[in-house]
């Protein structure tokens, strides 16, 4: 068991680790628009990226069908496993739509011998899953 501190500087040491690993100008938030971002997530239990849709219910409606209609697209040729999840909560009172990608493996943020794979695993999925924005920006952008 770890105090809040120890986890937090695990936390920011993986995180500045995965910054110089793998040194990359990611899209995340740059998708030009207000929204609709990628997010990297890893913690004690799961590793995942994500396409996050976070917006008034019928824009984020919208955008999600617009996904929905790339969605044989993204998982035969970019990445194949992908989730969909139309009412993904973040909290108790947040709800947004999500396409999510999350590793196979055991994998904890608290657990450095799972951190060279949970890193390859970040970094190659979000690689395919901006590849696949980027080609088909256009056709998903209302």
């Amino acid at each position: 068991m770890f105090s809040k501190n120890e986890a937090k500087r695990l936390r920011q040491e993986f995180w500045i680790s995965f910054g110089k690993s793998f040194p990359t100008n990611w899209i995340l938030y740059n998708t030009k628009v207000k929204g609709l971002s990628f997010k990297f997530h890893f913690d004690t239990k799961i590793a995942y990226v994500a396409l996050c849709i976070d917006m008034n219910p019928i824009k984020q409606q919208a955008y999600w069908d617009k996904i929905i209609s790339h969605k044989s697209i993204l998982e035969t040729d970019f990445l194949p496993g992908v989730i969909f999840d139309p009412f993904f909560e973040l909290s108790e009172d947040k709800i947004i739509s999500v396409v999510y990608l999350p590793i196979k493996a055991k994998v904890s943020i608290h657990d450095k011998s799972t951190w060279r794979d949970t890193m390859e695993f970040l970094n190659n999925s979000m690689l395919k899953f901006e590849a696949f924005y980027t080609v088909y920006e256009n056709t998903i952008k209302i």
